[in-house]
Protein backbone atom coordinates (compact mmCIF):
# COMPACT_ATOMS: atom_id res chain seq x y z
CA UNK A 1 0.00 0.00 0.00
CA UNK A 2 1.32 3.67 -0.82
CA UNK A 3 0.80 6.36 1.44
CA UNK A 4 -0.19 9.70 0.14
CA UNK A 5 -0.26 13.10 2.37
CA UNK A 6 -3.10 15.43 0.67
CA UNK A 7 -4.30 18.55 1.80
CA UNK A 8 -8.06 19.12 2.42
CA UNK A 9 -9.10 22.95 4.14
CA UNK A 10 -5.17 23.87 4.44
CA UNK A 11 -4.75 20.53 6.78
CA UNK A 12 -2.68 17.46 5.82
CA UNK A 13 -4.24 13.87 5.98
CA UNK A 14 -1.94 10.82 5.27
CA UNK A 15 -4.27 8.07 3.16
CA UNK A 16 -3.34 4.81 2.01
CA UNK A 17 -3.69 3.83 -1.52
CA UNK A 18 -3.13 1.07 -4.22
CA UNK A 19 0.52 1.12 -5.57
CA UNK A 20 -0.15 3.27 -8.69
CA UNK A 21 -3.40 5.17 -7.36
CA UNK A 22 -1.44 7.82 -5.79
CA UNK A 23 -2.17 10.83 -8.81
CA UNK A 24 -5.60 9.55 -8.40
CA UNK A 25 -6.05 9.97 -4.73
CA UNK A 26 -4.48 13.62 -4.85
CA UNK A 27 -7.01 14.56 -7.65
CA UNK A 28 -9.87 13.43 -5.85
CA UNK A 29 -8.52 15.42 -2.42
CA UNK A 30 -8.27 18.02 -4.79
CA UNK A 31 -12.01 17.83 -5.68
CA UNK A 32 -12.72 17.62 -1.94
CA UNK A 33 -11.00 20.61 -1.50
CA UNK A 34 -12.25 22.73 -3.74
CA UNK A 35 -15.72 21.94 -2.53
CA UNK A 36 -14.89 22.68 0.74
CA UNK A 37 -13.56 26.09 -0.27
CA UNK A 38 -16.92 26.54 -2.15
CA UNK A 39 -18.88 25.98 1.37
CA UNK A 40 -16.81 28.39 3.03
CA UNK A 41 -17.09 30.95 0.51
CA UNK A 42 -20.71 30.36 0.60
CA UNK A 43 -21.65 29.72 3.96
CA UNK A 44 -18.27 30.76 6.19
CA UNK A 45 -16.64 28.72 8.40
CA UNK A 46 -19.02 25.90 10.09
CA UNK A 47 -16.92 23.83 11.44
CA UNK A 48 -14.49 21.00 10.15
CA UNK A 49 -16.94 18.40 10.28
CA UNK A 50 -20.01 20.05 8.91
CA UNK A 51 -18.00 21.78 6.49
CA UNK A 52 -16.60 18.40 5.36
CA UNK A 53 -20.51 16.66 5.15
CA UNK A 54 -21.42 19.51 3.01
CA UNK A 55 -18.86 19.93 0.45
CA UNK A 56 -19.32 15.34 0.56
CA UNK A 57 -22.85 16.20 0.17
CA UNK A 58 -22.08 18.73 -3.19
CA UNK A 59 -19.83 16.50 -4.25
CA UNK A 60 -22.24 13.45 -4.10
CA UNK A 61 -24.92 15.83 -5.67
CA UNK A 62 -22.59 15.84 -8.73
CA UNK A 63 -21.54 12.36 -8.78
CA UNK A 64 -25.72 11.87 -8.64
CA UNK A 65 -26.44 14.29 -12.17
CA UNK A 66 -23.32 12.65 -13.43
CA UNK A 67 -24.83 8.57 -13.20
CA UNK A 68 -28.51 10.21 -14.18
CA UNK A 69 -26.76 11.84 -16.93
CA UNK A 70 -24.77 8.28 -17.46
CA UNK A 71 -28.07 6.23 -17.42
CA UNK A 72 -29.90 8.82 -19.60
CA UNK A 73 -27.08 8.32 -22.51
CA UNK A 74 -27.53 4.71 -22.19
CA UNK A 75 -30.60 4.30 -23.05
CA UNK A 76 -30.02 6.97 -25.74
CA UNK A 77 -27.37 4.29 -27.36
CA UNK A 78 -29.70 1.40 -26.61
CA UNK A 79 -32.42 3.01 -29.02
CA UNK A 80 -30.23 4.31 -31.43
CA UNK A 81 -29.07 0.43 -31.53
CA UNK A 82 -32.84 -0.48 -31.73
CA UNK A 83 -32.72 1.82 -34.69
CA UNK A 84 -29.53 0.24 -36.15
CA UNK A 85 -30.97 -2.67 -36.36
CA UNK A 86 -34.30 -2.31 -37.57
CA UNK A 87 -32.85 -0.06 -40.62
CA UNK A 88 -30.45 -2.92 -41.43
CA UNK A 89 -33.09 -5.14 -41.28
CA UNK A 90 -35.35 -3.12 -43.43
CA UNK A 91 -31.89 -2.19 -45.60
CA UNK A 92 -31.77 -6.44 -46.39
CA UNK A 93 -35.42 -6.75 -47.37
CA UNK A 94 -34.97 -4.27 -49.81
CA UNK A 95 -32.24 -5.59 -51.19
CA UNK A 96 -34.07 -9.00 -51.36
CA UNK A 97 -36.93 -7.18 -53.67
CA UNK A 98 -34.69 -5.30 -55.47
CA UNK A 99 -32.21 -8.05 -56.54
CA UNK A 100 -35.20 -10.15 -57.22
CA UNK A 101 -36.84 -7.41 -59.27
CA UNK A 102 -33.17 -6.98 -61.06
CA UNK A 103 -33.38 -10.93 -62.04
CA UNK A 104 -36.68 -10.36 -63.34
CA UNK A 105 -36.15 -7.30 -65.55
CA UNK A 106 -32.75 -8.99 -66.97
CA UNK A 107 -34.93 -12.36 -67.95
CA UNK A 108 -37.40 -10.68 -69.62
CA UNK A 109 -34.41 -8.32 -71.32
CA UNK A 110 -33.17 -11.36 -72.26
CA UNK A 111 -36.32 -12.94 -73.85
CA UNK A 112 -36.77 -9.69 -76.09
CA UNK A 113 -33.49 -9.54 -76.93
CA UNK A 114 -33.74 -13.20 -78.29
CA UNK A 115 -36.90 -12.31 -80.09
CA UNK A 116 -35.08 -9.76 -81.61
CA UNK A 117 -32.77 -11.99 -83.31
Amino acid sequence: MAHVIVQVNGRPYTMQCEEGEEEHLRELAELLDSEVQRVKTNVGSVGDIRMLVMAGLMVADRLSEAIHKIQALEEQVAGLREARNIAQSEAAGLEARFSERLVAASERLEKLAQLIR
